[in-house]
């Protein structure tokens, strides 16, 4: 039945303002406030559309330079920086400042420091005087101070007569003030300790006694001998010298070393080759050979054939005489077009991509890889890198002055900070490239008296000319190293040591040098400067596999380069198992055998117990690809 309209309304009108005071004001304590609310929202409504809006207040954006004048600026940066690096051998000034200021600044609010220098120079005056007033008086006497083993510059017998006796004496005393003035001086950083130190040493070798007609008798000597010839002939070595290196030539006597004819001559064929690398493998000697391969992965700072000299010293035929089947990589000679060649390029065209090539030429074998310098390192990475990925095609990693910690890199490390650093990399920016020609005066540097200031002598006032080796030929055939690789290699592994500490990324995943489960034969060498032997040895920390660690005599090249027929070679080794405890390297040197002869002989042992039965040598045809060495080793 319809209900009456009043009725509707008295019933509605209660729950009409319910809901808007349950949404619009839940704490209202009266309904007539919600009512009067309502009322009001249509009003305001219509204000709030014909009321006209404010017109909107802009942002302002923060300054910002322009790109052109960012960019302008950064390059102007770079190319000034490159230009100064090309006289300064790719030192950075900005580095050496920031040292001898924190040496110096530390120095001058040391008081004990400086006590203890003025009471040492006291002393070493009065020891000096001692002796001079005895030599003057005739009374045999001592000397007060001996030049460190590796010093020949005063042993001739020439040096032990007045007053040169009294010169050189003096000159040692006072380097020997200058090295302690440089080092335990408090609050002094290690890395710039170690500058000072070594730029007071460049002084001091710059003015040794040695090298000046006046003070070194044994010039004066040869020049009242010859009549002065000598002096004549060293101006013709000097003016030879500078005009081959104004026109970018090898030095005198490296004609006598041709590749592929006195050098890198082991007969062999080109079997792989990409815009990396070309794969060489060595025609064998014997009908049977082992069945395990052996891949060879120098470094790429250098020539190749530095494993491959002359045959008398060949590690490469060394290896095919004793029945190994053995290939090597030959890296290209890289331009400006490959500046952005990363590390991870070299890792997957050059060592991935020799492995392939070898399995591929013997397939179902495992193979026997070995790395010197640069090549054990990017060995080292590839191998942890296979470990990770499961790959077990590796039989043994051999690493030849190889490190895989550089936290202690011997002193190299001088030219390795963020300034040095970005000076470097300024530098390769310009070209491309780093020239290995532009890190020779730095390694030079490492070991001044006998490579610079004992060679001027020798060549520019005594007039000879030391006679050429294959090494030395080997070693004034120098590369280039792409702008980003080398930059990478510095940053990550030098300053980062990002793979001792598992910070390094192949295929975006980081590697692990625990990884490694083959056999490692390590070798060092007792007087390398590039690689110290106790760099090397920190692979006993990072792998967790049988190590057999060899030490030889000799440097960075000519420790490697040791044929076992040399006489008066001797090495040392020692195999430590994968579980057994750590030794350091003090505690190695004290129980290592010691063995006659070269580490040759070590070596070809140790891959002989990892090899099988020899079997049927394989035969090699030509090759679409030419003979040994190869066309990337020619490249200039």
């Amino acid at each position: 039945p319809a209900m009456p309209a009043s009725s509707c309304r008295a019933t509605l009108a209660p729950l009409a303002p319910s809901p808007a005071i349950s949404i619009l004001n839940p704490m209202a304590k009266s309904s007539s406030q919600p009512a009067s609310i309502l009322a009001r929202l249509p009003a305001a409504r219509s204000r709030s559309r014909t009321a006209p809006r404010p017109a909107p207040v802009p942002i302002p954006s923060p300054p910002h330079d322009s790109y052109a004048s960012t960019a302008l600026g950064d390059v102007v940066a770079r190319s000034i920086h490159a230009a100064i690096a090309r006289f300064t051998l790719g030192l950075s000034p900005a580095a050496l400042a920031a040292a001898s200021l924190d040496w110096a600044a530390h120095l001058a609010i040391a008081p004990g420091k400086q006590m203890q220098l003025i009471e040492k120079a006291r002393r070493k005056a009065m020891r000096l005087a001692d002796y001079a007033f005895k030599r003057a008086l005739g009374v045999p006497a001592p000397p007060c101070i001996e030049p460190l083993p590796q010093d020949r510059r005063f042993d001739g017998p020439a040096w032990g007569r007045w007053p040169f006796d009294l010169v050189y004496q003096g000159f040692l005393l006072h380097q020997q003030w200058w090295h302690n003035a440089t080092i335990g001086v408090r609050g002094v950083t290690r890395q710039h300790e170690q500058a000072v130190s070594f730029a007071a040493r460049q002084v001091l070798d710059m003015m040794s006694p040695a090298n000046f007609p006046a003070t070194n008798p044994e010039l004066l000597q040869r020049t009242l001998a010859t009549g002065g010839v000598n002096l004549l002939r060293g101006a013709r070595n000097l003016a030879e010298d500078w005009d081959r290196a104004l026109a970018g030539r090898k030095p005198a006597g490296a004609e006598a070393f041709a590749v592929g004819r006195d050098v890198a001559c082991t007969r062999g064929r080109v079997v792989f080759r990409n815009r990396l690398i070309e794969l060489i493998r060595y025609a064998p000697a014997r009908r049977r050979v082992r069945p395990e391969p052996v891949l060879i992965l120098p470094a790429w700072i250098m020539k190749y054939y530095v494993l491959d000299l002359s045959p008398a010293n060949s590690l490469v035929r060394h290896l095919v005489d004793r029945g190994f089947d053995v290939f090597a990589v030959s890296w290209v000679n890289p331009g400006p077009e490959s500046r952005d060649m990363g590390m991870e390029d070299y890792r997957r065209l050059g060592a991935m991509a020799a492995i392939d090539a070898v399995a591929a030429a013997a397939p179902g074998r495992r193979i026997h890889g070995v790395g010197y310098c640069l090549g054990g390192t990017l060995l080292a990475i590839a191998a942890a890198s296979m470990a990770r990925d499961g790959d077990r095609r590796l039989r043994s990693v051999t690493l030849l002055a190889a490190q895989t910690d550089f936290t202690e890199a011997g002193e190299l490390m001088l030219f390795v900070d963020e300034s040095q650093l970005t000076f470097l990399e300024d530098l390769m920016w310009e070209q491309g490239f780093l020239d290995a020609r532009q890190m020779a005066g730095a390694f030079q540097m490492l070991r001044s008296n006998d490579l610079v200031w004992s060679r001027a002598v020798r060549d520019y006032l005594m007039g000879d000319r030391r006679p050429f080796t294959d090494l030395m030929a080997w070693n004034a055939d120098a590369t280039r190293m792409p702008f980003r690789m080398h930059a990478e290699y510095l940053r990550r592994l030098f300053l980062g040591n990002d793979l001792a500490e598992g910070r390094y990324r192949t295929d975006g995943t980081p590697v692990a040098l625990t990884d490694i489960r083959v056999p490692v034969f390590a070798v060092g060498a007792t007087r390398d400067h590039v690689a110290p032997w106790q760099s090397v040895h920190k692979i006993h920390l990072l792998a967790d596999t049988d190590i057999t660690f060899a030490l030889a005599e000799g440097g960075h090249n000519a420790g490697i380069v040791a044929p076992p027929g040399e006489r008066g070679r001797s090495h040392q080794i020692l195999t430590r198992a994968a579980h057994a405890p750590y030794l350091d390297p003090e505690s190695w040197a004290a129980l290592a055998e010691r063995r006659a002869g070269a580490w040759w002989g070590s070596f070809v042992d140790f891959l002989a117990a990892r090899s099988g039965r020899p079997v049927a040598a394989p035969r090699l045809g030509p090759s679409p690809l030419g003979d040994a060495p190869g066309l990337y080793v020619l490249q200039e």
